[in-house]
């Protein structure tokens, strides 16, 4: 995949800005996407979605923070995932979406799985 020097600078100030967000949590769906965050640099809580086995004690795990930014996949699945997390904890703390469309910008939407994150490794290190 050919990857623009912007895209890397971005992707750079992008892992910057989501580290310095605090009381906060990143959300992902599995270990292979904790894992690409993790190997860019990110150094926060993650959430991975799939290990609470059920969306109720996700939930209610997930309201302990004040600040959940979601990163799920952009595939069908990941959408409605997002869209079922939206729908049970807005009113429980706030959901923010707004990294997930960043990924989008940065990437110039060749990411589709946060897991794909992986290929910035060695370019942002």
């Amino acid at each position: 995949m050919l990857v623009s020097e912007q895209e890397i600078l971005e992707l750079r100030d992008f892992i910057v800005e989501l580290n310095t967000v605090s009381n906060s949590a990143v959300v992902v769906e599995g270990k292979r996407d904790s894992k690409a965050l993790r190997k860019l640099g990110y150094n926060g809580k993650i959430l991975e979605f799939h290990r609470f086995g059920r969306i109720i004690n996700f939930a209610d795990s997930a309201a302990n923070y004040h600040r959940l930014i979601i990163l799920f996949d952009r595939d069908r699945k990941g959408r409605i995932l997002t869209r079922k997390t939206i729908q049970l904890l807005q009113r429980r703390t706030n959901v923010d979406l707004s990294f997930r469309r960043k990924i989008h910008a940065v990437t110039k939407g060749k990411i589709m799985f946060i897991e794909q994150l992986i290929i910035y490794e060695s370019l942002i290190a």
